[in-house]
């Protein structure tokens, strides 16, 4: 199962960039998002560990596994039968900074998460780009 939403910000990519990856302040500016604990000290980096509390979902321990610095970040959280890939990237156009959130959901009980809570990952992608978009043109 694979979840995206983009959305088109009125900002430099950097100061998109300055939001999205500052993993740690996320409940600050989007609902879908109640606590972050980050596990590790510093900017986010491959390995970098973070445990998200979301409204109706477990918990999660999210790790790093790909970062291009200012443009994309993915990270990975495993349950039993589960894997849930995040990514978040954000690409500089002619007509703006292009924010685009991806969840994908892979093994045996991938698919099943994914069909039960697709419109609440639909929701809380969109819910969170439209926010990003809103917090970095405001600065």
């Amino acid at each position: 199962m694979r979840f995206d939403h983009s959305i088109t910000v009125q900002a430099p990519a950097e100061r998109v960039w300055e939001v999205f990856s500052d993993v740690a302040r996320w409940p600050e500016w989007t609902p879908t998002v109640e606590q972050v604990e980050r596990l590790d000290e510093g900017r986010i980096h491959v390995g970098a560990r973070t445990r998200i509390r979301q409204p109706k979902l477990p918990v999660a321990i999210w790790e790093v596994t790909e970062l291009a610095e200012g443009e994309y970040f993915e990270w990975v959280s495993r349950a039993p039968g589960i894997k849930t890939t995040g990514g978040h990237r954000v690409v500089s156009t002619p007509e703006g900074t292009v924010a685009t959130a991806t969840i994908i959901q892979e093994g045996p009980l991938g698919w099943l998460f994914g069909k039960l809570y697709a419109g609440l990952t639909k929701r809380y992608i969109a819910i969170e780009t439209e926010n990003l978009k809103k917090v970095s043109e405001r600065e």
